[in-house]
């Protein structure tokens, strides 16, 4: 089979260059396209499910929502894990799913099983949706809306959100290979009705009857038509509001014949919505974030391109004053990854070709076998965009092209051998040197085949790993093995025919360079090999001990996963004490910003994203976050010579702000930590079971165990106990007596603080919520959730402090 193939190649040589230069087109096309990344995408195949409930505490969210989602996500088949969050206000679940499952067939079945949840899930309470199809290699692109020098006093963060909401996000969403656009802190609009309780009680007007008014007096009708002439009018009745006056103009009830506006008793004003993050920068306060989220499978290098340009379209269109600073562009890490590949490839390349040339001894010969290696490079890079295998570090990298030129080199030194033994004395002709190809390959080659095929045998068991493992692994034994086959099938087509053509037909052998190397190594190998011979036992002893010997060594190596990737910048997971407020969050990040701004010129950026975003992915309390460093090139680095160095100094220099845990990693690897596990760290010890209070005892426990452990930092308890709460235990009783439902009060309760949204205003395309609530200086503190009145049936009104015992609690 071999034979006939060669055969076939050296007398049809214009089919094989025909399809050389084939290989060659469709290697450049294939390459121009092939999805580029830093490192594999080791995400598991998940789907979130994600609930907002801002009006509920962690234990509610836990109980109403959380467990019922969990329950009926388990009788979904190929389920690997489902592990979940419920945070004040907010509950993920995720799904793992085996590797082999549609991404979009796992949310389709989790969409199924949703409405099975959401009939054990109280009427009102929440909406729960899909998560974005995207991965931990997601997020390409993250940015922040800030004014410009001398335009801050201009904009406020409300402002900023708006544009980012309105403008910025709406047109980012349109760009192909995007799965989500995410915003991050500032304050979302909302018109706001801010009651005044002295007002309310004075005037004996209830929460509900506001909340009622305003849900009456804000909409828009249709009447059809009417016929006049060779016309029809179509009738609109407009009665929604578009300004604050309009609402202040609403009636709430008529006593004794006059009217009592929402002015009366509220002021109208621009609010926010309850904020679960917020975004600083450089130590300088608030900004807007927005994240891109890549769609999973899509090359990254395109689509970061294609936002890149989207975003400069979008700054044309931003209000005087304002702009778009990117923080994390995936790009400079790609380009880092396949600098670095590319450096490795040519390096590689040239020193195959000097020994190749140096050791034939002959520069035709060295350079036909070199081109074996673009070549095989060409058709691995194209079979894997055809096997959708991404270049990487850990793909392109792993490639030896000592091993791609083994097949060529065994057939042109044989063909050259051959050559110079004929001793002719004089040229060959074509046909001579075509049958010389021929019986130097044919005879040779089966052996070179067979060492080639070995080779690929050895990676079969990587081709076997699953999970994490082999998202890891795999891709550089299937490159490999595409570059070898491309190596082997250029060798019995590609090879003998350049031989035939390019090598040199002079049959009489002179000694060169490359003879004398050779002779140099024979004298010293001969010796050798003679002597092994002769004292057999000693050699096998002499084995038998390096090879126990190199055992005990390797059991005290170490090991680890992979080698950790320098990313060129830093992630900071920071943490407050249990229940710090939004407010002190963003002042201790801004503090940290500072620090690092000042004191290391290597900091380009320093970007901090507090609690939870648009798009919770990443639920954090508000008491957690994370900082961005956004590093300079390593060449202008003055305060460490080494990134561990750096991380050291860093880490010093945040412990000074007292009350704020500081843990830094890297973006990419705290996020496939997260993803993966549910937890940044990189180690985890995850303890079960139904008691809060015991769960918090034995995670105490166990950090004492462990905190001796060599090679670890002091171990970090997450917080599930301590979170203070204003606890309203309604009495029973008292509500019976006062003929008062739970409703009511909860409608009150509910309504005051965390704002009852009552309808929606339009300004042109944009809309925002109009939400009732207390105004700002009467949800301060306890005494101000005693004062609240809660309508009885007579008419009259009662405090909430007679219906309720109110207190401070850890929940």
């Amino acid at each position: 089979m071999i034979e006939r193939i060669i055969r076939f190649s050296i007398y049809n040589k214009l089919i094989i260059g025909a399809f050389t230069v084939g290989l060659i087109i469709w290697g450049i096309y294939s390459l121009a396209h092939l999805p580029i990344d830093a490192v594999p995408d080791i995400t598991n195949n998940q789907v979130q499910v994600i609930s907002r409930a801002p009006k509920l505490a962690a234990q509610e969210v836990e109980q109403f929502i959380t467990y019922p989602i969990e329950i009926s996500m388990k009788l979904i088949p190929d389920v690997v894990e489902i592990r979940s969050i419920s945070r004040f206000g907010l509950s993920v679940v995720t799904i793992v799913f085996k590797d082999n499952v549609d991404i979009y067939l796992a949310r389709q079945l989790v969409t199924e099983k949703l409405k099975v949840a959401g009939e054990d899930i109280p009427d009102g309470l929440t909406s729960p949706e899909l998560g974005p199809v995207t991965t931990g290699l997601g997020e390409i692109y993250q940015y922040v809306v800030k004014p410009l020098p001398g335009y801050e006093d201009k904009y406020s963060p409300m402002d900023l959100r708006t544009i980012q909401d309105w403008i910025v996000q709406r047109q980012l969403a349109g760009t192909p290979g995007l799965a989500e656009v995410g915003a991050w802190g500032g304050f979302v609009k909302q018109y706001e009705i801010a009651l005044n309780p002295s007002k309310l009680n004075n005037l004996n007007v209830s929460i509900a009857e506001i909340v009622q008014a305003l849900e009456e007096n804000n909409e828009n009708t249709g009447g059809a038509y009417v016929e006049k002439g060779p016309n029809a009018y179509v009738i609109r009745g407009i009665g929604m509001v578009k300004t604050i006056k309009d609402i202040e103009k609403i009636v709430v009830k008529t006593i004794d014949g006059v009217p009592l506006l929402i002015r009366d008793v509220a002021k109208v004003q621009f609010g926010h919505a309850i904020r679960y993050g917020a975004v600083t920068q450089n130590g300088e306060g608030e900004v807007v974030g927005g994240i891109t989220m890549m769609l999973k499978g899509e090359n990254s290098a395109e689509v970061i391109g294609r936002v890149k340009a989207k975003v400069e379209e979008i700054k044309k269109t931003l209000p005087e004053g304002v702009t778009i600073e990117p923080f994390v562009d995936r790009t400079k890490l790609v380009n880092k990854a396949i600098h670095t590949v590319t450096k490795n490839l040519i390096e590689g390349a040239l020193i195959v070709i000097f020994i190749l040339v140096l050791l034939l001894g002959n520069l035709r010969s060295g350079l036909v076998v070199a081109s074996v290696i673009p070549l095989s490079m060409l058709f691995a890079v194209s079979m894997m965009r055809v096997f959708g295998i991404s270049g990487n570090l850990m793909s392109l990298g792993a490639i030896d092209f000592g091993l791609i030129v083994d097949g060529a080199v065994i057939i042109v030194e044989a063909t050259v051998h051959h050559i110079s033994t004929r001793n002719l004395k004089r040229k060959l002709n074509s046909q001579e040197m075509d049958e010389e190809v021929f019986t130097s390959a044919s005879k040779i080659l089966k052996s070179a085949s067979f060492g080639i095929i070995i080779i690929l045998i050895v990676y079969l068991p990587i081709l076997s790993l699953s999970g994490i493992e082999g998202k890891m692994f795999r891709p550089m034994a299937q490159t490999v093995s595409l570059a070898l086959l491309g190596s082997l099938i250029l060798s019995i087509t590609y090879v003998p025919v350049v031989s035939s053509l390019f090598l040199s037909r002079k049959t009489s052998e002179q000694k060169n360079i490359s003879t004398r190397i050779i002779g140099l190594f024979h004298k010293i190998y001969h010796p050798v090999i003679e002597y092994t011979i002769k004292h057999k036992s000693i050699v096998i002893v002499s084995a038998l001990i390096l090879f126990v010997s190199s055992i005990w060594l390797f059991t005290r190596l170490g090991g680890e996963f992979i080698p950790q990737l320098e990313e060129g910048d830093f992630a900071i997971e920071s943490s407050l004490m249990q229940g710090a407020s939004l407010t002190q969050s963003v002042a201790a990040f801004s503090a940290g910003e500072k620090i690092l701004k000042e004191r290391f010129p290597e900091v380009e950026s320093a970007v901090s994203r507090i609690g939870s975003g648009e798009v919770p992915s990443d639920p954090m309390p508000v008491e957690n976050g994370d900082m961005m460093v956004i590093l300079k090139d390593k060449e202008e680095w003055t305060s460490a010579e080494t990134t561990e160095e750096l991380r050291e100094k860093m880490e010093e220099a945040l412990s000074e702000i007292p009350g704020v845990r500081w843990e830094i990693s890297q973006p990419i690897q705290m996020r496939f930590n997260e993803l993966m596990t549910g937890i940044k760290q990189d180690v985890a010890i995850k303890i079960y079971g139904d008691d809060m209070e015991i769960l918090n005892e034995k995670a105490n426990e166990i950090s004492k165990l462990i905190s001796g452990v060599e090679g670890i930092t002091t171990p970090y308890i997450e917080k599930v106990t301590g979170l203070p709460q204003i606890a309203v235990e309604y009495n029973r009783d008292k509500l019976s007596q006062y003929g008062i439902s739970v409703s009511t009060v909860n409608l009150v309760l509910r309504a005051a603080f965390a704002g009852e949204k009552v309808s929606t205003v339009y300004e042109g395309e944009r809309r925002f919520d109009m939400v009732v609530r207390l105004d700002n200086e009467y949800r301060k503190d306890i005494n101000d959730v005693e004062a609240l009145f809660v309508p009885l049936p007579s008419g009259k009104q009662v405090p909430i402090g007679q219906l309720a015992t109110i207190k401070y609690i850890d929940g």
